[in-house]
């Protein structure tokens, strides 16, 4: 939640409560006082500088560019060496002088034009076209950055190169696992727990994405589907990230939150493309099978036993449905049929009960991205059960219609179950 927001609500809801009676005007100024100033955000200013900042940067660059061949070799590299030093030097102004924002946007130029000068010697003298090994020195570089400036511009640049850099090495060697990419992303995750920073938790949560996806479309895998092989990867990072939400340190809360998102999101994303991708509509190899490797299939089950971990220290029972959903989505791909004859009615409708427990999930620990996420998860199925081109659409129908009477007695009993106050 943005610091600002939070502020004018807690303001609203306190005149609310001093006005009806909840609160005494001292306890009220109590709670005033002991809310810490709010942070220097950016303004109208701060905005245009960066604008003219990067537009200079843009003119520079281009007029570089331009008489590129015309400049000496060593010339070359002194004007990005020089650029690197000029974006240190204004982002240690900026930092001393309060303007951390701007400090941010220096060190990440510095970050960029460290890449740069990576292609420029390799391009003058004519070293190894190991373009991955480039975005790795790149990577490190950034993060070097990163840890000495606590910028989280050089963060995601470099967390940008590391994802090129591990899908370049899964590309050229896809009978490996590439391993090394998970040590960096756990040095961007440490980072982001130190600092305690949300973007940068967000940065971490979205670079682990790549890793998983080039992981999950290398076809050496006897058998396995794509989305088999991510279901897994966001059932582990949706469950990580709620066992370490449940952590009783604040950074950690922070950080696993913002991967529980994440991983709820991606979970979604797959049990839609379990529907659209393992039946005919996409269909990436001759035989659908629900053949998955084990360390897959290991990583799938850890995020399931996390869930419960985690429900059973913060005794929410949203949490136990959230491990319900993922186990769901996990059971499809076994429950999918090795033939191609009939429909995989049980997937289709382990799918929908997954979502749904998620949106219960989501509602039942007030997350709204948990039930956004169920949401759009249910619509993704809907529309690939109704709209694939294998088998009968009178009989998906009529699977459409029950499933929706089920889950109407379904809210009826819940509705007489629980109390008036928690419906």
């Amino acid at each position: 939640m943005f610091e600002k927001t939070y502020r004018d609500r807690l303001e609203a809801d306190l005149a609310q409560w001093e006005a009806d009676g909840v609160i005494a005007p001292a306890a009220a100024a109590s709670i005033r006082h002991a809310l810490p100033p709010l942070p220097a955000g950016i303004n109208i200013a701060v905005v245009v500088g960066i604008v003219g900042g990067l537009l200079i940067a843009a003119a520079f660059l281009a007029f570089v560019a331009a008489h590129w061949t015309e400049i000496a070799r060593l010339v070359r590299f002194a004007i990005l060496l020089a650029g690197m030093i000029v974006a240190g030097g204004l982002g240690a102004w900026f930092a001393a002088t309060g303007r951390h924002v701007l400090a941010d946007l220096c060190a990440s130029i510095g970050a960029i034009i460290f890449g740069a000068g990576i292609a420029l010697v390799g391009q003058m003298y004519h070293l190894g076209e190991d373009f991955a090994g480039g975005m790795l020195l790149w990577a490190i570089g950034a993060f070097v950055a990163a840890l000495l400036t606590g910028s989280r511009g050089a963060l995601a640049v470099g967390l940008v190169a590391a994802c090129i850099w591990t899908c370049m090495r899964t590309y050229d060697a896809p009978d490996v696992l590439h391993l090394p990419f998970v040590v960096v992303w756990l040095i961007a995750a440490g980072l982001a727990f130190a600092w305690n920073s949300r973007v940068a938790a967000h940065l971490a949560a979205i670079a682990v994405l790549p890793w998983w996806i080039a992981t999950s479309f290398r076809f050496e895998f006897d058998g396995a589907q794509p989305a088999f092989v991510l279901a897994n990867g966001a059932a582990l990072l949706f469950g990580a990230g709620l066992a370490i939400a449940a952590s009783p340190s604040p950074r950690a809360a922070r950080l696993g939150s913002v991967l529980s998102i994440y991983g709820a999101f991606a979970l979604a994303a797959v049990a839609a493309l379990e529907v659209t991708t393992v039946d005919d509509n996409f269909l990436f190899r001759a035989r659908t099978a629900s053949g998955q490797p084990l360390w897959s299939v290991l990583c799938g089950a850890a995020g399931v036993i996390l869930t419960f971990v985690s429900a059973t220290f913060t005794k929410r029972a949203g949490e136990i449905l959230a491990a319900c959903a993922i186990g769901l989505v996990l059971l499809a791909a076994p429950a999918w049929p090795v033939s191609t004859a009939g429909e995989p009615w049980l997937a289709y409708a382990a799918l929908l009960c997954a979502m749904l427990c998620l949106v219960v999930s989501g509602v039942l620990d007030e997350v709204r991205p948990r039930i956004v996420a169920g949401w759009l998860g249910i619509a993704g199925i809907i529309a690939g059960i109704t709209w694939a081109v294998k088998g009968s659409l009178l009989r998906r129908s009529a699977f459409l219609a029950a499933a929706g009477l089920v889950a109407v007695a379904f809210a009826t009993a819940l509705n007489r179950l629980l109390p008036r106050s928690a419906r």
